[in-house]
């Protein structure tokens, strides 16, 4: 569904993946930002603090920090593990001694400098997964529908998979909270100092979140005795340019990771599947991107509301898939209960019926990872 009254914008939605009325409104506001020629909310849009989550913005001669929200840099990694379908021990690696919120060593000078980091004052949190909608995840593989295009993904089909969604652990954060902040909400040339030094930054939180899912996932592999090998990843939160026919455009992306790069994972809730995705030509309309998830179908106070008066805490540690979740934060656990999320099958189905993508193949959540301190 395009959103006609204004030409700039277009919605990918359906009434079975109904928008709120809050997300529409920032939706339509991020058009009328200076230089935008084109800004798209996908399925999973939402409301976000101020801007929209689930959208692609394009300008020109103007860049929007503002727009990606506090955790610039904020991705997904799929890495294959040494593990197969048939070592699956699901109750006792749930009893496994977790604990990701803590760091445990960082990084090594060695590692910063193969992904061009400088140290900086957020490298103690370098190994934790971070909070809210971040997650570790073991998974299997369901359904394969084009044996062709899973092969590019490199993942077996008896193969366990690990996918880890986390971001820049405060980096991001600062480099809006610092004090170009002001200049950011107002939009600033790229060509500027400014503007140079929010991309020099940006592109810093970018390289450090991707380590950090990467030690992310060599603490969770550890525990269960296992190696991992990164497959597949995506930033979904950053400004990157684009060459249209000699004009450089800019392409703003919050829950929104680029499709012209190869297949395209789309994370559902923990207690449903993740999807690979085949990107269309469809996309190129788009802003050259799709959703990274599913998208929140209730603001998290509702969702804790609605989820304490339906279930115990017991009944939210295993879904019914016969995944088991870890998660020791009482409010987390209902705000992240697989009912507050719009069903993924129905995302992908709009993604689907607006030529954007191919279902490619499915994965099946063994064990979702949150946090282990529990906290009332």
């Amino acid at each position: 569904m395009n959103a006609a009254a204004d030409p700039r914008i277009r919605l990918v939605a359906s009434p079975r993946t109904w928008i709120p009325d809050e997300a529409l409104r920032q939706l339509y506001s991020t058009a009328r930002l200076e230089g935008v020629e084109l800004s798209v909310g996908f399925p999973n849009l939402q409301a976000g603090g101020g801007t929209p989550v689930g959208i692609t913005l394009v300008s020109r001669g103007v860049l929007h920090p503002h727009l990606l929200g506090q955790d610039v840099g904020c991705g997904i990694t799929l890495f294959g593990t040494d593990l197969l379908r048939s070592d699956a021990r699901l109750e006792p690696w749930a009893a496994a001694p977790f604990d990701l919120e803590h760091a445990a060593g960082g990084a090594s000078p060695g590692e910063l400098e193969a992904h061009q980091l400088k140290p900086t004052a957020f490298d103690g949190n370098l190994g934790t997964l971070g909070t809210g909608s971040h997650f570790a995840e073991l998974q299997s593989v369901a359904d394969v529908f084009d044996p062709r295009e899973f092969r590019k993904l490199g993942l077996g089909r008896q193969q366990l998979a690990l996918l880890v969604h986390s971001g820049s652990g405060g980096l991001g954060e600062a480099l809006l909270d610092s004090r170009l902040d002001y200049q950011f909400t107002t939009g600033v040339s790229p060509d500027s100092f400014l503007g140079q030094e929010f991309l020099r930054s940006q592109d810093q939180a970018v390289r450090w979140a991707r380590l950090n899912r990467e030690i992310v996932a060599r603490r969770f592999a550890a525990l269960l005795g296992a190696e991992t090998t990164p497959l597949w990843e995506a930033c979904h939160n950053s400004i990157t340019s684009h060459d249209a026919k000699g004009t450089r455009l800019w392409i703003h992306r919050r829950g929104a990771p680029a499709s012209n790069a190869g297949p395209v994972l789309l994370a559902g809730s923990r207690g449903s599947l993740t999807y690979v995705l085949k990107p269309l030509a469809g996309t190129r309309l788009h802003g050259n991107s799709l959703p990274h998830a599913s998208g929140r179908k209730w603001a998290r106070s509702e969702a804790r509301l609605r989820m304490r008066q339906r279930f115990g805490v017991a009944e939210l540690l295993e879904t019914p898939l016969g995944s088991r979740v870890i998660c020791g934060e009482r409010d987390l656990l209902y705000e992240d209960a697989p009912s507050a999320y719009k069903e993924v099958g129905d995302v992908v189905e709009d993604l689907v019926d607006a030529g954007l993508v191919a279902a490619v193949a499915t994965l099946r959540p063994l064990l979702t990872y949150k946090n282990r301190k529990l906290r009332r």
